[in-house]
């Protein structure tokens, strides 16, 4: 009984949770990722050749995530950090200084993939405290500029797989180009006077610029808590006067306060919007940085009177065939 006790013991132990990183081979690089799309693009070009953990739960503030102790371990053990950087996940970046293992590597991407002269700043990011809009990765064409450099680092950090991690950025590279062109054609739909986003928070300003729509505004101010009163009233008068047929609340984080805006500003309310929570659970073919931004076109085109049609069929799967074992923390 002692022996079937141990060998059941073993077997658990050996199992673990289901889709973790143990599941990589032995050797694999040790990665740790912060928000899930970036977790999703290392995913997606490192397959099943890394042992991945994410440890940013997703549906939280990722701006006011603060790490528990035992991320430290966890930070530890890895070979490279990958996070956004500009200022994201401040916490994160400060517990892997202080726990990482020598030798090991912290990718900020958002800090590498644009120059200090490209930093935007707006209502939620105002240039007077020096934090830019960290959210780069809504663009597709810099999304390709992240899995580049986590593809480069991956590489250099792994030699004997660099041609694996190649294929499957050009993969991703095909599929995000793909991605990149039907949002496109999307957008051509929407009446040109429609094309304007106002914003549970500004998540959206690379995605803006990238397809020539105008953000007029975002509910969430610096501090991430609940606009004013007056900041409301003058979101409800914006919303009036540029006549823009829906705004757009969060798909994770409720707001009666967006619902009273449109309610009064005579808009629709969509609360569908996600910035760094991906749709569904992991193993689900849309759970990708490309069904990420899949789904948030799709909820915004029909409100702003256009058709998602150009995305149908879109391929918002992993690039590579098999259970990378990557873990996606809730």
């Amino acid at each position: 009984m002692l022996m079937v006790a141990a060998l059941f013991v073993a077997a658990c132990s050996a199992g673990g949770e289901s889709g973790g990183p143990q599941d990589a081979p032995a050797g694999a690089l040790r990665v740790v990722t912060t928000v899930s799309p970036i977790t999703s693009l290392v995913e997606n070009v490192g397959g099943p050749r890394v042992r991945l953990e994410g440890i940013v739960p997703e549906g939280v503030n990722s701006h006011t995530f603060e790490p528990a102790p035992s991320v430290a371990r966890v930070m530890s053990e890895a070979d490279l950090i990958v996070l956004n950087g500009l200022f994201l996940e401040e916490p994160s970046l400060e517990m892997a200084k202080a726990n990482m293992k020598p030798g090991a590597v912290i990718l900020a991407l958002g800090d590498k993939a644009i120059t200090r002269d490209e930093w935007v700043f707006d209502f939620s990011f105002p240039e007077s405290d020096g934090h830019p809009n960290p959210h780069l990765w809504t663009s597709p064409g810099l999304a390709l500029k992240y899995a580049e450099l986590i593809r480069d680092e991956l590489s250099a950090l792994d030699a004997d797989n660099a041609d694996y991690y190649a294929s499957n950025y050009e993969k991703l590279k095909e599929r995000i180009e793909d991605l990149d062109r039907r949002i496109a054609e999307v957008v051509e739909t929407i009446p040109p006077e429609n094309r304007k986003l106002l914003t549970y928070h500004d998540s959206f300003p690379f995605f803006a610029s990238r397809y020539g729509l105008e953000v007029i505004g975002a509910v969430q101010p610096s501090d991430f808590t609940e606009p004013s009163a007056r900041e409301v009233a003058n979101l409800i008068d914006q919303t009036r006067a540029t006549g823009v047929p829906a705004i757009f609340g969060s798909e994770v984080f409720p707001s009666p306060v967006m619902e009273q805006i449109a309610k009064e500003g005579g808009a629709l309310f969509v609360d569908k919007l996600r910035d760094d929570d991906l749709p569904g659970s992991h193993g689900d073919p849309g759970h990708t940085y490309l069904g990420l931004m899949a789904a948030n076109v799709e909820a915004m085109a029909p409100a702003l009177g256009g058709s998602a049609a150009a995305l149908a069929g879109f391929d918002a799967s992993l690039v590579f065939e098999g259970d990378s074992g990557a873990r996606y923390p809730e």
